[in-house]
């Protein structure tokens, strides 16, 4: 089997013409296979389909390999974007940028980044050492885990163009704004002090990787999926198997009263509150949204829930407290957590 791996491996760097548009229709033809292949599996079991445990397992046979399937496919196609735009290279294209523009760029190039929380905090030191003004490479911290290539391909499987434009729209908007304010704040003075003396060096050489042949492209997708989808994974059957069980057990009713539509007022700030201690990512997250909005949530307080998740997780303060003064981290929290429930209590007012 390894053997057949490789092979495969290889004639797709040495035909990738070939290889692409074939490897495309594989991926479409599977995915239209999904619905009825997890309705087969149920029926194969002895378990009625209309039952709690039904619907159960048909929601986690059809997720799994859904999200599977969407997650390796863009993480593929971002690996080769990346061979375009390396992180030397965004930090070359930030350096220098001013309050305002510089945002706005920061939070876009987020969106081609596939790094939770946590791991967004290396590249948010080296945009520091790259002289990248604070408040813009904060933009970049919230959007890259927030808004990135992943959660947006989920959604979009998910929920439709809609969701997924709307919630493009809603996260750069937090981004960038709480980017804003946070570098009118002039709150330099509140990083550690290794890391201002760290800024005082030179950056390193931007790389564009301009000269790569396709071959090279393809394999450093091959090496993003085992990087990401080897790490994601189990956080994604975690997620969906949380969901799956929202989705056959969990009363409507229930939801509906702690998180629909008619929900009193203190429903989007408790969301924020109940998802800033999980730590999980876009792929985790998003098989429990759609479980939730299928139970009646309401989407603005849904949206908080999974911003709060995946832009203010309690290990990504762990990490940061080793960058910023506690002050910073407080004042980045609160004003991210003000816009996420801004966000929120809109959208319910507005659907």
């Amino acid at each position: 089997m390894q053997a057949i791996a490789l092979r495969l491996k290889r004639w797709s760097i040495e035909q990738p013409l070939i290889f692409l548009p074939l490897a495309a229709a594989v991926w479409f033809a599977l995915y239209q296979t999904l619905i009825p292949a997890s309705e087969a599996l149920v029926g194969a079991l002895p378990v009625a389909r209309e039952s709690h445990l039904g619907g159960a397992l048909q929601f986690f046979f059809y997720d799994t390999p859904k999200v599977l399937l969407l997650l390796t496919g863009i993480v593929f196609a971002m690996g080769i974007v990346h061979t375009f735009v390396s992180p030397d290279r965004t930090r070359a294209l930030l350096s220098g940028r001013r309050l305002g523009a510089g945002n706005v760029l920061a939070a876009s190039l987020g969106i081609v980044t596939p790094f939770c929380s946590c791991s967004a905090v290396p590249l948010f030191i080296g945009f520091l050492q790259a002289g990248v003004p604070l408040g813009v490479t904060f933009s970049f911290l919230i959007s890259a885990p927030m808004v990135n290539e992943v959660a947006l391909a989920l959604l979009f499987g998910m929920f439709g163009w809609k969701v997924a434009a709307l919630y493009l729209v809603l996260g750069l908007a937090v981004a960038v704004l709480a980017g804003l304010v946070i570098g009118r704040l002039g709150m330099e003075a509140h990083l550690e002090d290794w890391v201002r003396a760290m800024q005082n060096t030179q950056a390193p050489a931007a790389v564009t990787g301009a000269d790569m042949r396709w071959g090279e492209r393809i394999d450093s997708g091959f090496r993003h999926v085992r990087e990401i989808v080897g790490k994601v994974w189990p956080y994604i059957l975690a997620g969906i198997a949380l969901g799956a069980g929202i989705h056959g057990y969990v009363p409507e009713d229930f939801m509906a009263s702690i998180m629909g539509k008619d929900a009193p007022w203190w429903s989007v700030p408790a969301a924020v509150a109940i998802g800033v201690p999980m730590y999980t990512n876009a792929a985790g997250i998003i098989p429990i949204v759609e479980a939730l909005m299928g139970k009646g949530a309401a989407l603005g307080t849904v949206l908080a829930f999974m911003m709060s998740v995946i832009a203010l997780s309690a290990p990504e303060m762990i990490i940061l407290r080793k960058v910023l003064k506690p002050r910073l981290i407080a004042t980045f929290a609160g004003v991210v957590a003000a816009g996420i429930l801004l966000v929120g209590t809109v959208f319910n007012l507005v659907l």
